[in-house]
């Protein structure tokens, strides 16, 4: 990926990360991560945080492992600037064993630098998700 990437690459960039996320390809979604990218589910309810692609390809295993059907729908992916990208998604599934589906939004937030991304923070409070990008797009400008 180029060094120097434009606003409509790190929006389809994060889009197709979330569509690697969809296919269960750990290999895709770790491409578009640097080495020693953090991932940061404690504002989506203490879920802990994890680093670099060992972990992260871990959690993601067992997340996915737990839903037999499983679908992250991007509702809006925003360029705040700075190399932070801000989005909303609907995360669908239905847990194994179960016949009954489960539903969440929640807010993503993704640091790009150098066309990978750094450190992606999700939150179960969109309100506080948008805020802290913003803060943070504008802390990094």
């Amino acid at each position: 990926m180029p060094d120097e990437c434009t606003s409509a690459d790190l929006v389809e960039f994060t889009r197709r990360s979330v569509e690697a996320a969809n296919r269960g390809d750990f290999d895709a979604m770790m491409s578009f991560s640097a080495p020693d990218v953090v991932w940061d589910l404690n504002p989506l309810g203490g879920l802990g945080t994890f680093e670099g692609h060992p972990a992260i390809r871990g959690f993601l295993e067992d997340w996915h492992a737990n839903y037999e059907e499983l679908e992250i729908a991007p509702e809006e992916i925003l360029d705040l600037g700075n190399g932070v990208i801000f989005s909303v998604v609907i995360q669908k599934g239905r847990p194994v064993g179960s016949s009954g589906d489960v539903e969440q939004r929640q807010a993503i937030v993704f640091v790009w630098v150098d066309g990978l991304f750094m450190r992606i923070t999700h939150y179960g409070d969109i309100d506080e998700g948008r805020a802290a990008a913003e803060r943070l797009a504008e802390s990094r400008g």
